[in-house]
């Protein structure tokens, strides 16, 4: 007896192979659940607000990503400027834009 001899077994050959489509199937499903749940939605995001930033006009009234509420005043590259209070403008990114709100929004804050 050989202390150094190693024996190996053969396996079944058919033992746990399956069909090599249903692993291809399996992958294309994985791939098609990512598309419709993550990919397409984001992107759908994404071209909706880049929509909005192109459509940015002098006068529009919008909300910021952090909330803040104003009217856009002037509109530079990168930038716009809206007032949130008289005599108060600050600065912001373009792509800080939440949304636009419909005109009147402002009056009807401050009535409250």
């Amino acid at each position: 007896m050989n202390p150094f001899e190693t024996v190996a077994y053969a396996a079944d050959a058919g033992a746990g192979a399956g069909p090599g489509y249903l692993d291809l199937l399996l992958l294309v499903g994985f791939v098609a659940i990512f598309y419709f749940l993550l990919w397409r939605p984001q992107s759908k995001r994404r071209k909706e607000h880049q929509a909005l930033m192109s459509g940015l006009n002098k006068g529009d009234e919008i909300v910021t990503a952090g909330g803040l509420v104003g009217r856009i005043t002037k509109i530079e590259d990168d930038f716009v400027k809206i007032e949130v209070a008289k005599n108060t403008e600050f600065r912001v990114q373009k792509s800080a834009v939440g949304a636009t709100l419909p005109k009147g929004t402002l009056k009807s804050l401050d009535e409250k």
